[in-house]
């Protein structure tokens, strides 16, 4: 029999974390973190971790475990989920994987490329020849180095572009070769897909609730603290919505009742494209959705059996 993992995604706000507590009481099993934000230690509210008395019903994996200081990639959230999945088949629990970061949920269906990381030096000569001739140049010279790149990227796509350049200059072989060879290492599991599709009207409301709750909670006090850590701004943690915004109220730039609606439209955007990133990458999913929470567990419990 095929060992059993379940995957649950859906945008920010749609109810997943209270869904897989409910899901793991019924099905025996273990809650693994697959949003790129709830990984990090300093963000317990305007990420929307899972709460104490959440993690004391059920066991919880991979929420809080990274400082916002470290660099922590999709290839590494990977390289820990596995460890994780084989925890629990080996305590006979049922992984399920939960969260909002599309990427992470597509290096478990579809695996993520062997390419080895190309050095500062390539990238950093790159960069500077695709200032140097433009986009459209650029992909001329790229389409004469690596031929199979034709009909594969749109001239318009630099970072993309950018990509397929080093990686050919580096590995001598073309990205396109190293994607078709890329495979999932979850081919002998019984993997089941399921994504809230919540109604866009719901899904604002949720999303309005939960900010005023963050505030509630004082998300601003962990913005402050935060701040004291002064991290490079490349680092992802800055993106966190919420940080950018507290930061101006906090500075005078905007009002209380500013930052909050700066917020609430930040996170629309964010839900808006996860739920695009879904009807692209998620399309063999089950999208399921109720508003009677018992009616969506059993179609989740229907979905996952």
């Amino acid at each position: 029999m095929l060992k059993k993992i379940i995957l649950l995604a859906g945008p920010t706000a749609s109810g997943k974390s209270l869904l897989a507590i409910h899901l793991a009481k019924k099905i025996n099993g273990e809650i693994i973190n697959a949003d790129s934000m709830q990984i990090y230690k300093e963000f317990k509210i305007l990420s929307s971790r899972p709460s104490i008395s959440d993690f004391q019903k059920i066991k919880h994996h991979l929420y809080g475990i990274i400082s916002a200081k470290k660099y922590f990639s999709a290839g590494n959230w990977l390289q820990e989920v596995k460890k994780k999945i084989n925890l629990c088949l080996k305590k006979k629990k049922i992984p399920i994987i939960v969260g909002g970061t599309g990427l992470y949920f597509n290096t478990i269906t579809k695996g993520i490329s062997k390419i080895p990381d190309i050095d500062l030096k390539t990238r950093n000569k790159v960069r500077a020849l695709f200032k140097k001739l433009g986009p459209k140049n650029f992909f001329e010279k790229l389409l004469v180095l690596d031929p199979k790149a034709k009909d594969k990227i749109l001239p318009t796509d630099s970072q993309r572009l950018q990509r397929a350049y080093e990686v050919k200059i580096k590995t001598k072989k073309s990205l396109f070769d190293w994607i078709v060879e890329t495979k999932s290492d979850f081919l002998d599991f019984n993997v089941k897909k399921i994504y809230i599709n919540i109604p866009r009207e719901e899904l604002l409301l949720k999303i309005s609730k939960r900010t005023e709750s963050m505030f509630k909670k004082n998300c601003i006090d962990e913005v402050k603290k935060f701040n004291s850590l002064k991290l490079k701004k490349s680092l992802s943690a800055n993106k966190l919505i919420g940080v950018q915004e507290i930061n101006q109220y906090m500075k005078g730039t905007i009002t209380l009742e500013q930052c909050i609606e700066l917020i609430n439209i930040k996170t629309r955007q964010y839900a808006k494209r996860q739920n695009t990133w879904a009807r692209g990458h998620m399309r063999n999913w089950n999208k399921i959705y109720s508003k009677n929470f018992s009616i969506l567990l059993k179609k989740t419990l229907k979905v996952t059996s």
